[in-house]
């Protein structure tokens, strides 16, 4: 076929879509749907991953992140991970002095999956945190303080009534104040002086950080208050290009100081910014298959109301069909013609869905800014692709019946 005849193909179709305009909006609906569940949650996905990689290198890329429990994006513990035995502020001690890698460790006490409430004379906030710390960590996490300063070895070893906060912490217990360092908060009962505030981080998910809701307390105090808090998460530096070196090396110190035999897989967990990220790609492309299995039922429904109005079409216009071939024209181009206007509608029901999904995730960062939301190059090429794939899957069948009408009973159809 000539270009001519590809553009007649085309106008003729175009005609076709306008003068049945809500006809061709129901017809491709499903289309729609589909197209528009695909890049939306693609534009979510994408956003919260970016956010995931830049909040894993703003703590540290050279960090091994170790606790007797699984961590990251693995899911929950199973049955016998919580038997384990936590690890030790002594582990990290060797750590520290055996492993030739390894630049420095810290740790953190805390209690697992509790929050705790802190206050003021007049202030309450129930989510927060309260992080017993060695003094080191602020450096090995790359902490960033807004104001004040960070806890110190002297705080540590005294055993100090001293805090550091994060901004959710500050927002609820000293709201619109502006002086916050030197005054008192209640820990548990006992009266804590703030000498530091945390700045927010650059990323965040969701709009926060565990920073967000943390009071850091010198880990000897949290011994002296909280004897019960014993989960350990340990933190481990490498030296700059000798991850996988430190790696090794704490994997086999622990090994060994926790008796666990050759045979045997380990009891406690390790991770890295890049394993969290491997992890976070895990669980998301299960989403991402949810999605594709929601927009395939959209794409579906779409092609089957394609292929039934194409059809009602060929009944339509059997009297056209039946001139077309009268005046000469061939079998393939009445396939083309049928064709090009089912993959016009649906290419039709893409480009609405694309519109659509741009307004949703402006209207989502828009309503929630909390919520990231970028949509991918590829999610729009390939909802596009998809919406011209199924007006040429599903055309198929309407145009070849309209070709192989008979001219002479076409022309005799009332």
């Amino acid at each position: 076929m000539k270009t001519s005849q590809y553009s007649e193909a085309i106008r003729m179709a175009l005609e076709t879509v306008r003068s049945h305009k809500l006809r061709s909006l129901l017809t491709v609906l499903g289309v729609i749907i589909g197209v528009v569940t695909v890049i939306v949650i693609a534009s979510i996905l994408t956003g919260m991953r970016q956010n995931i990689v830049g909040l894993v290198e703003e703590y540290g890329t050279d960090n091994i992140y170790v606790f007797h429990l699984k961590t990251g994006f693995q899911g929950p513990p199973s049955r016998e991970e919580w038997n384990r035995k936590p690890l030790t502020r002594e582990d990290a001690e060797d750590l520290r002095r055996r492993g030739a890698s390894i630049k420095d460790v810290g740790y953190q006490a805390f209690a697992l999956f509790r929050t705790q409430t802190v206050r003021t004379a007049t202030e309450s906030y129930g989510r927060s945190q309260i992080l017993g710390i060695s003094p080191n960590l602020g450096e090995i996490v790359n902490v960033v303080l807004g104001e004040g300063r960070f806890l110190t070895p002297a705080d540590n070893l005294r055993a100090a009534k001293v805090c550091v906060i994060g901004t959710n912490v500050v927002e609820a217990l000293f709201p619109h104040q502006q002086r916050i360092v030197g005054r008192e908060v209640l820990v548990g009962g006992n009266r804590f002086t703030v000498v530091g505030l945390l700045d927010k981080r650059k990323n965040t998910v969701f709009g926060e950080t565990d920073d967000d809701n943390a009071v850091y307390i010198p880990y000897r105090t949290m011994r002296q208050l909280m004897p019960e808090n014993k989960n350990l998460l340990l933190l481990v530096r490498a030296h700059p290009g000798e991850l996988a070196q430190a790696w090794d090396q704490t994997e086999a110190i622990l090994r060994a100081r926790r008796g666990v035999r050759f045979d045997k897989e380990n009891d406690f967990d390790m991770n890295t910014a890049d394993r969290m990220i491997e992890q976070f790609d895990a669980v998301t492309a299960t989403l991402g298959l949810f999605a594709i299995a929601i927009s395939g039922v959209g794409l579906m429904v779409g092609g089957i109301g394609v292929m039934n109005i194409m059809l009602v079409s060929v009944t339509e216009r059997t009297r056209e069909i039946g001139v077309r071939r009268a005046v000469g024209g061939r079998r393939g181009d009445i396939v083309l013609q049928f064709l090009f206007e089912a993959m016009t509608l649906t290419t039709a029901g893409g480009l609405l869905g694309v519109f659509l999904a741009l307004l949703a995730s402006q209207l989502l960062v828009w309503l929630l800014p909390a919520v990231p939301a970028e949509i991918p190059a590829w999610a729009v090429i390939s909802g596009l692709l998809v919406s011209v794939m199924v007006g040429l899957v599903f055309g198929v069948w309407p145009a070849i019946k309209a070709s192989r009408l008979d001219p002479i009973e076409s022309l005799r159809y009332e």
